[in-house]
């Protein structure tokens, strides 16, 4: 039996969990299906933010956007991507070079090591490729569960796992779609009750489209309740300061 939420003890522990709701889960999974229609026609179309063109590039992108915006990830990569095109290139790129052009993205150090690192190990270990499986990506430096669910739905379209960055924590609990996390940091239980509430065909997509409303309506500091279209479906509506 899932374990429920922990009573919040500051206003504050409360503001992260969410609302709670005595709602069954039969009544909780319907209640996910119309925000899921509600999504489809918010954001038909909506896809990754960072920009690719190859497994390589949406590994890398992924790796770089680890505290760091999208937008800012997209403005670093054009120009490391012209400069370093293959899984070789990154195995041998030089530490120093490679550290000034990433530097904007911040822990620039760290990533660099896990870059570099990563294409050792591709090169080591799959032959230059990018692994389409769970238990491959993560074996790649600095290539965590939510950075592998990103490459493999986004790019080999298997829904293997559900994302979770701030955003879809942020509104997994607004939402009152998870009962196990002890807040919206809790990426793990978090994926846990995302993936028994939505159907796996809609993982990726959903993944996607709730970082959409988060970056557009339901932003961390004031949501947007007024024109909100989920509203009627979130326990949370015009109930966050």
């Amino acid at each position: 039996m899932a374990k429920k939420p922990k009573t919040n003890k500051t206003k504050k522990a409360a503001n992260r969990v969410g609302p709670k709701t005595r709602e069954s889960f039969d009544v909780r999974r319907k209640r996910a299906a119309k925000i899921t229609r509600g999504l489809r026609r918010l954001y038909p179309d909506a896809d990754c933010a960072l920009q690719h063109r190859s497994a390589l590039n949406l590994l890398v992108s992924t790796i770089l956007s680890a505290q760091c915006t999208d937008d800012r990830v997209n403005m670093v990569t054009p120009a490391l991507f012209k400069r370093y095109k293959t899984v070789s290139d990154f195995a041998r790129a030089d530490k120093a070079e490679l550290e000034d052009m990433i530097r904007s993205t911040g822990f620039f150090r760290n990533k660099t090591k896990n870059i570099i690192g990563t294409g050792r190990v591709l090169t080591e270990r799959f032959g230059g490729k990018i692994p389409d499986t769970m238990d491959g990506l993560v074996q790649l430096p600095g290539v965590s569960r939510k950075t592998a669910n990103v490459v493999l739905g986004t790019w080999f379209k298997k829904n293997e796992g559900f994302v979770v960055d701030t955003h879809i924590g942020r509104l997994a609990h607004r939402l009152a779609l998870t009962w196990q996390s002890r807040d919206d940091k809790d990426a793990v239980k978090i994926e846990q009750d995302l993936m028994e509430v939505f159907p796996q065909k809609d993982w990726t997509y959903l993944g996607h489209a709730l970082i959409w409303h988060g970056r557009k309506v339901c932003n961390a500091r004031k949501p947007a309740c007024d024109r909100c279209t989920l509203a009627d479906n979130c326990p949370s509506a015009h109930k966050c300061d």
